[in-house]
Order: structure tokens, then C-alpha cells, then sequence
């Protein structure tokens, strides 16, 4: 059984369960998740920190499931409720990496397998950083603001800045992070990496170079967050190492926002003391009307939107039915 959602319809599994496990492959049953856009990104941000038991049961997926030998969601939540009303489910797929939605304890008390998918949106998320890059440093999305209210501003609280000419920092070198440094390439800056987990021959490949997290704060123009949470990194990234950014350098966060100690960073810009930064992921979504972040003038926002896009969403279903296909 496939669960649509307002992200990925699930239509998109069924065309892709097709062509990768053949026309006569199933039966496949589709269920909708229930509620709105807004609605269900909503309860995604909450089972991100909380997990599926914090959002309300979907009960149109408990109805259908009962038959259910494999699963194939998104952002639907599968709490304990969903994997007890389907006795035959074997295996949970995700079209994501994120599993917060998932019931994972539950599952293997049940002996449900439940897997994800890896780099399905990261040639997105990466574009998505080259352009909070360049608009963040040349003031893009202020200048076009000025323009559509009648003025003609040109003058911002730093210089632009050219990528070529800088050297960017990439904390995580996952899927994301290569994409990022392949697309960076032709703009010719300067490559520093932190992530213990690659090997030297991988960095060589994108022409980086390793760096420890103090380096790479302090000699990096512009600074690219994209790695994953882990219970070891949460909020590493505060006042101490914000502290060594030169005031001219930028910070762009795609990953998560648990990463970062946003009380700082948010300190940090209001006083002036980096360039400014472009954020696509925040610790409440959607930022309250009165947050403070709305009122910043060196800060670029986006509404974690990074790897939402047709192509991605159609390498999501691929990639699900490529694991389903090897299960």
C-alpha cells in the first residue's frame, strides 16, 4: 500500500512501482493522507522532534492497511496504531532518509523492517544553496523587494561578495555536500571540508580539502551547513565557533535546525558581527508572524522548502520502488 500526500501524490508510486517491478506488480492499494499542505508539514516539523505518537493517528490509514504486506509513505505518520492494524506488513519504505516518522521501536517489537532512501532530493537541496548563496551575498531578494515597492535600493548592510573569488565551508560531505561541491566547481572557490566520516580519496575527487571545525569557521566565506543530526551534534554550532567567522563571511543552514544554537546565531547577525546568513530550516515552522528573524535585514529566509521539487519528488518513488523491487 502507497500514502499520498500533498508532497508526493501517490500516483507517483504506482507509475513508479510499474516501470521498475513491471506492469503486472502488486496488487497496489493507495490511501490519501488526510488534512492540507500546511497541515501536514506541520506534523511532519512535530514528529521531526516528537516522533509519529505526537500527531493524531491517521485513521484512513489504519482502515486500509489491514492487507498491507509493504508500506510506502512520506511524511504520513506510522505510530504503533498504523503497524497493529496490518498483522501481514513486512516492511515500512520511506521516500525520504528522515525516519522521525516512523515508529521504529514498535516496528522491530513487530518485526517490520523499515528503510529510507538516501540522496533523493540532494542535487535539489544543493541548488537551493548556490542560490541562498548568491542571493544572500548580493542582496537579491532585498533588492527585488525594493524594486516591486516603487524604490531602487542599492545600498545593504555588506559588499557583495562572488562565490569564485571566496572560500566555502561545507560542514557535512553526505549527498548533499557532494552535489553541492560538483555544482560549486564551476564557480572555482577555494573547498574546505569537515566530516570525519569521508576519506581523504573521496575529498581529493571534488579538489577539497579536510579542515577541523575552528578552521573552517574562521577562514571560510561562506559556510554550508548540510549534515545530519545526530544525538551527538545537536546545537554544536554556537556562540564559540560563531565567534571565529570573519564579519564578512556568510552562514547558510539547509540541514536541520538542531544543529545550530539559534538564540546565537540570531545574536551574532543582529549585532552585525558576520556579513549574514540564509536559513531554510528554523526550530518552529512556520516562523511565528512576529518572530524576530522577520525583522533582519542581513538574513535571507526560505520556508524549508530546499528539496521540494518535481525532479526530486520523482527520484523519491523511484528509489522507493528500487528498494521495494529488492525486498
Amino acid at each position: 500500500m502507497v500514502v499520498g500526500d500533498h508532497f508526493i501524490p501517490a500516483e507517483y508510486y504506482v507509475d513508479a512501482l510499474r516501470r521498475v517491478c513491471g506492469p503486472d506488480f502488486g496488487p497496489v492499494t493507495t490511501v490519501q493522507w488526510a488534512g492540507d499542505k500546511a497541515g501536514q508539514h506541520e506534523a511532519q516539523q512535530r514528529m521531526e522532534w516528537e516522533g509519529p505518537e505526537a500527531v493524531p493517528v491517521p485513521a484512513e490509514i489504519v482502515t486500509a492497511v489491514a492487507d498491507a504486506e509493504v508500506l510506502a509513505v512520506h511524511y504520513a505518520p506510522v505510530p504503533k496504531a498504523v503497524l497493529l492494524a496490518a498483522p501481514n506488513l513486512k516492511a515500512v519504505v520511506v521516500a525520504r532518509a528522515g525516519l522521525e516518522n516512523v515508529d521504529r521501536s514498535a516496528a522491530a517489537e513487530l518485526g517490520v523492517e523499515v528503510f529510507g532512501v538516501a540522496g533523493r532530493n540532494a542535487s535539489a537541496v544543493a541548488e537551493l544553496t548556490i542560490g541562498l548563496m548568491l542571493s544572500e551575498a548580493r542582496d537579491i531578494a532585498r533588492a527585488d523587494a525594493s524594486v516591486k515597492a516603487g524604490g531602487w535600493r542599492k545600498e545593504f548592510p555588506s559588499p557583495g561578495r562572488e562565490i569564485g573569488s571566496s572560500t566555502v565551508g561545507l560542514v557535512g560531505f553526505g549527498h548533499v555536500g557532494r552535489q553541492l561541491a560538483g555544482k560549486l566547481k564551476g564557480f572555482g572557490p577555494r573547498l574546505l571540508v569537515h566530516d570525519p566520516f569521508v576519506y581523504d580519496e573521496e575529498l581529493e575527487e571534488f579538489d577539497a580539502q579536510r579542515a577541523e571545525l575552528p578552521e573552517l569557521f574562521a577562514e571560510s566565506d561562506f559556510l554550508s551547513l548540510q549534515a545530519r543530526v545526530t544525538p551527538e551534534n545537536e546545537r554544536f554550532i554556537g556562540a564559540e565557533l560563531l565567534a571565529l567567522m570573519k564579519p564578512t563571511a556568510y552562514f547558510v543552514n539547509v540541514g536541520r535546525s538542531r544543529l545550530v544554537n539559534y538564540d546565537d546565531l540570531y545574536r551574532v547577525l543582529a549585532e552585525g558581527r558576520i556579513a549574514g546568513a540564509a536559513l531554510d530550516v528554523y526550530d518552529e515552522e512556520p516562523l511565528p508572524v512576529d518572530s524576530p528573524w522577520r525583522k533582519l535585514d542581513n538574513v535571507t529566509l526560505t520556508p524549508h522548502y530546499a528539496g521540494d521539487t518535481l525532479d526530486a519528488n520523482r527520484t523519491s518513488v523511484r528509489l522507493v520502488a528500487e528498494r521495494i523491487a529488492s525486498l
